[in-house]
């Protein structure tokens, strides 16, 4: 029978929500936002701002399950573990630019969780409570902040962020700004900061993060429409070069247009609106619930393919995006071809890995060094 590796240290579920944000990316990636027929595509229905926020919430737990879980780390262990996270981040920081010099069309995401990485160094030791107040209050606050500081500075263009704006790109006007992304961090710490082994729990995100989700949806709705509903966006899209209607379904490209304060009411995805950042909290935490759930209920064999490219999605995301480059042999014009190539073939080999070796290549090298920084820290 397959069994994972170490998986008596792991949380399957959370491993297979990590495989779902990776297949769901990969997802909005390879399918065109719109059918021919002018219908938002089902991908993009699914996905679209969910799968990315997912990931992201989803990064925060592991980071949490890392660091003490329900119990966090003190003193020199804490001290420890912080510089583990940063020789992460800079394992991503140094993955992610390299890979956005890939002509290939994903928006690599790595360097904007790298820099994410660094802003949870300061927080890593601090209770499930106080890191849900974080979240409510990033929520909240950084969509106002974000949008005052933007009408300062230039636009980024849609591209990978480089250049000597690098900072500024990543923290503010790019694809997945650290700013408003905080949210999806401290989230995921609090949550990975509660007791996941607890069905009761799980069954508290499934239920939680579905209302939160769909109020969400509602109060954004009712907001825009007494702000004058979304004729009133219309004079200030045309640098976004598309329909209102069409922004707010397939969305936007990490941030909302700082010429409208209506703007702020939407809940596109990828508009880093509060709206926009507690629906996807609210799917990311249900999504979560329902793969915790499932791990305790299915067979351990039945997942173990699921879990497998959830352990070594940082790999598999990597593959992914050179294997969709310019000239690469693996394209197709067949989307849906493409993206089922992608999935069985992450299946079967994060499976077979996973199963004889154990942790994923990038996987192990980053694992390697935070743990001899975190070991020389606690030694001193």
């Amino acid at each position: 029978m397959l069994r994972l590796v170490d998986t008596s240290r792991r949380l399957v579920g959370v491993d297979v929500a990590r495989a779902l944000a990776l297949i769901g990316m990969a997802a909005t990636h390879l399918f065109p936002g719109f059918t021919p027929d002018g219908e938002l595509h089902v991908s993009h229905v699914l996905a679209s701002g969910k799968a990315s926020a997912l990931f992201a919430v989803l990064a925060g737990v592991g980071l949490a399950l890392a660091s003490g879980a329900h119990r966090p780390l003190t003193g020199g262990a804490l001290r420890g573990a912080q510089v583990g996270v940063l020789t992460r981040a800079a394992v991503l920081l140094v993955v992610g630019l390299l890979l956005g010099r890939v002509e290939s069309p994903p928006l690599v995401i790595l360097a904007y969780y790298a820099l994410l990485f660094v802003v949870a160094v300061p927080v890593l030791g601090l209770s499930s409570r106080t890191l849900a107040i974080l979240a409510l209050v990033a929520a909240v606050v950084t969509p106002l902040a974000s949008y005052a500081l933007r009408q300062w500075v230039d636009p980024t263009p849609i591209d990978e962020p480089g250049g000597r704006d690098l900072l500024v790109e990543l923290f503010l006007t790019g694809t997945y700004p650290v700013l408003t992304w905080t949210t999806y961090l401290f989230a995921g710490l609090a949550v990975g900061r509660s007791h996941l082994r607890r069905a009761s729990v799980a069954a508290k995100l499934l239920v939680g993060g579905a209302a939160l989700a769909v109020l969400a949806r509602l109060a954004s709705a009712v907001l825009l429409d007494l702000a004058g509903g979304r004729s009133e966006l219309e004079s200030s899209t045309e640098p976004l070069r598309g329909p209102v209607d069409d922004l707010l379904a397939a969305g936007l490209y990490g941030t909302a247009p700082p010429g409208d304060w209506r703007w702020l009411a939407v809940s596109a995805p990828h508009s880093g609106t509060t709206f926009d950042l507690a629906h996807t909290v609210g799917t990311s935490l249900a999504v979560l619930g329902v793969c915790l759930l499932l791990a305790r209920v299915l067979p351990k064999w039945s997942l173990v393919p699921l879990a497998a490219v959830g352990s070594m999605t940082l790999t598999l995301y990597t593959l992914h995006v050179l294997a969709v480059a310019e000239d690469s042999p693996l394209l197709t014009e067949d989307p849906r071809a493409l993206w089922l190539w992608h999935v069985g073939l992450a299946l079967v080999l994060a499976t077979a890995w996973r199963t004889q070796v154990g942790r994923g290549p990038l996987e192990a090298v980053s694992a390697r060094l935070s743990e001899r920084a975190a070991a020389a820290v606690v030694r001193r």
